[in-house]
């Protein structure tokens, strides 16, 4: 015995022979084993050159009994298959509301017209013609037989479990065929949602490569990663259930109202979001800035989607919602690593002003912290009842706590300077006149009172 080895080729046309075997095995009518036949689908016969199709483009409608198909019929003249069954499930209907005497089909032949009528209770339930026997290529009585007995059946209740398998072998049927037409459909809304899966998931991480340079928490980059993978399927939705034929009109008036609603409920906690984001783009400040907002000044401590926090510098945490932060005039000191500091110094009218600009000048270069550029400036900026008031302005470090050390030795080192100068710095001096001079004689009474 000569043993042959299948090559990969036989081997995968084996497989696929046997999937589409059993697949047709599946997909055969499982009604022969019920007590009513059901019948394959006919054939259409060829149609002649001059012949068209009927306006809904079929041949033959269902015969339906308690909801069941049972038979089909073509159409006769100018009464289309559709409008024929129509009069015939009428009729049937009829038959089944009254009581179950006398519901016998029975066959009345008329060789006269080559027709062939069925009848329950001498009333005509329907007529088997010529052209249906062409249509099922079998003679007319045997044809009118056939229906006949199919009917018979079907008007006899069946028992309860067969009944219920042939309720589902028909839904199971009709579900296959819908499946069948639907089939395109059905895969380019899945292809969509591949599609729309894979680009969600390529932008969400690109947005999560993308937050690594924002100055904000992670949960804030995690939620804004996740609204744009939202939005994204949002979209991918509506275009699968477009490629499923709903009308993408409603469904955007739909969409649109519901957006409406939402808002209109919500306005208050999206607007603090959108502000979030539209701060988080247009970044005013970043962690660790000392910013003031309004009458809070303090350090960012937190930049979220909803609200951003402020630690103040008497230790108080302040949180403050977006909203209001984006109306807001946001003063940042610490945008630029210096500022400008500026100091008020009053000195004599009796001093040489030059020469106390100088020593001021040079006191302030000797000061750790004070920026060499830009130079500071010694200015004249008042003359005063009792002082020339002279402004000192220099660059320091523009965080709160060196600028406020900076410009405490700022201070100490032109008090020093001046001093060791001999340059007064005068108080403010007051001159009191009295408009009523005292009498001689008082004064000297009053000084003698007071050397007593």
């Amino acid at each position: 015995m000569v043993v042959t080895r299948l090559t990969r080729k036989q081997r995968r046309f084996t497989a696929l022979m046997v999937v589409v075997v059993f697949t047709n095995i599946l997909l055969l009518p499982l009604g022969r084993g019920l007590t009513q036949e059901v019948p394959p689908i006919p054939v259409t016969p060829q149609l002649p050159e001059t012949e068209t199709l009927s306006p809904d483009g079929l041949f033959f409608a269902d015969i339906v009994v308690r909801g069941q198909p049972i038979f089909q019929v073509g159409s006769v003249g100018d009464v289309s298959a559709i409008q024929r069954a129509q009069i015939i499930n009428r009729r049937i209907a009829g038959i089944l509301a009254q009581p179950q005497i006398g519901r016998d089909v029975i066959v009345v032949p008329d060789p006269s017209r080559g027709i062939v009528t069925l009848q329950v209770s001498n009333r005509v339930l329907m007529t088997v013609t010529q052209q249906d026997a062409q249509d099922f290529n079998l003679p007319v009585e045997a044809l009118a037989q056939q229906w006949a007995s199919q009917l018979n059946q079907a008007f006899e209740q069946p028992p309860l479990a067969i009944d219920v398998g042939q309720r589902l072998f028909v839904t199971v049927r009709q579900f296959q065929r819908d499946s069948i037409d639907n089939l395109p459909s059905f895969l380019g809304a899945l292809l969509a949602v591949i599609a729309t899966w894979i680009i969600a998931i390529s932008v969400r991480r690109l947005t999560l490569f993308g937050s690594r340079q924002w100055e904000v928490d992670h949960n804030s980059k995690i939620l804004v990663s996740r609204l744009v993978y939202g939005i994204i399927w949002v979209i991918g939705t509506i275009v699968a259930l477009g490629v499923l034929g709903l009308d993408f009109t409603t469904l955007l008036g739909t969409l649109g109202l519901t957006s409406v609603a939402i808002g209109f409920s919500l306005r208050d906690i999206l607007s603090n979001y959108f502000s979030g984001i539209i701060l988080l783009a247009s970044r005013p400040f970043r962690l660790g800035d000392q910013i003031v907002i309004k009458e809070i000044e303090g350090t960012v401590t937190q930049i979220q989607l909803r609200a951003t926090t402020i630690k103040t510098y008497d230790g108080r945490v302040v949180y403050i919602p977006n909203q209001e932060v984006f109306s807001a005039i946001i003063t940042n000191n610490t945008s630029s690593t210096i500022r400008r500091n500026s100091i008020m110094v009053g000195i004599g009218y009796s001093a040489d002003i030059t020469t106390a600009k100088q020593i001021i000048n040079d006191a302030v270069l000797q000061v750790r912290g004070v920026e060499a550029e830009p130079k500071p400036e010694v200015l004249i900026r008042e003359l005063a009842a009792s002082t020339v008031n002279i402004e000192v302005r220099c660059w320091v470090n523009s965080r709160r706590l060196p600028f406020l050390e900076t410009t405490s030795l700022i201070a100490q080192a032109i008090k020093e300077a001046l001093q060791q100068a001999k340059i007064e710095m005068p108080t403010e001096i007051y001159t009191i006149k009295f408009r009523n001079q005292l009498p001689r004689n008082n004064h000297h009474q009053i000084n003698s009172e007071f050397s007593k």
